[in-house]
């Protein structure tokens, strides 16, 4: 990617080092994202985890939940992977903004929060085995940087692009939580059986899928961020956190019944549409 030159986000917070400690209590709460139910699955595979606890952390399952988050500062500004992960944050910041000015409205940017190993949020405990999440409760995305090591290494999805897909899918969500979207699909699910519900979380899944390549649209059209190469990186980083490439890895047979965040194909597709068409109204998955 062409990031040179480019603006970094105010934004980031860097809780590396801090832990994940201070008061505790119960509540209820969830995080959406790329590391929910399809990397729960694989989480034994990989980090040798009980799949249990990642779903129970993710659910709101009785998680213990700090009531006051650490106080973090900026990255330090020699730091090649945050300052990475800030630029396109901030790229997105652009994208966003013009978006829903578009529409009538004003954007609300996101913190994103870098930690390392576990840390707290208003949404469960989260850990470095789930992958990035976006919390709706507190309007941060999560990521322990050392998950784009195992994107390269263990999932075979390496590259900046494949890294900068995966922080424009968790904005993705949070775009959903402004707009309302996030909301309507818990009430809907909490009203459905179990097969409907994961229809629904696919939906929403695919719809932050398509809503990553409509960053990536008018990133390259505004700021020709991409480079040969970039856009099979991204569609590869799609495939390969598909929820049937997931079942496949960790040695379980597929079962679509199950599926959280879509198959391959579908990951892939979404993505492609919002990447080719640039427009929010063709990601409607919900439908």
């Amino acid at each position: 990617m062409r990031l040179d030159g480019h603006r970094e986000s105010s934004n980031v917070e860097d809780a590396r080092g801090l832990g994940g400690g201070g008061g505790r209590r119960f509540i209820g709460g969830r995080g959406i994202g790329i590391g929910t139910v399809a990397v729960a699955l694989v989480a034994g595979w990989i980090f040798g985890i009980n799949p249990l606890t990642i779903l129970g952390a993710l659910s709101g399952g009785g998680m213990p939940v700090a009531e006051q988050q650490a106080p973090a500062g900026a990255p330090p500004a020699d730091d090649p992977k945050a300052r990475f992960v800030s630029m396109i944050l901030a790229d997105t910041e652009d994208v966003w903004r013009a978006q829903f000015q578009a529409m009538g409205q004003t954007y609300r940017e996101p913190k994103l929060r870098l930690y390392s190993g576990s840390e707290v949020t208003a949404c469960g405990g989260g850990e470095a085995a789930m992958g990035p999440f976006y919390c709706p409760a507190d309007q941060k995305v999560y990521i322990d940087l050392s998950f784009y090591e195992d994107m390269r290494s263990k999932l075979g999805a390496p590259g900046d692009f494949a890294q900068a897909y995966v922080i424009a899918h968790e904005v993705g969500h949070h775009v959903q939580n402004l707009l309302g979207t996030s909301e309507r699909v818990q009430q809907a699910r909490a009203r459905s059986d179990q097969r409907t519900g994961n229809q629904l979380s696919v939906a929403l899944e695919l719809q932050a899928d398509c809503y990553a390549g409509v960053w990536a649209h008018h990133a390259q059209r505004a700021r020709q961020v991409l480079e040969q190469g970039d856009i099979e990186e991204g569609l590869n980083a799609a495939s390969k956190i598909g929820d049937d490439a997931l079942q496949k890895a960790a040695g379980r047979r597929v079962v679509p019944e199950s599926f959280t965040h879509g198959s391959s194909a579908q990951r892939v597709a979404w993505f492609k549409r919002g990447l080719q068409g640039g427009s929010m109204q063709q990601c409607e998955t919900l439908r």
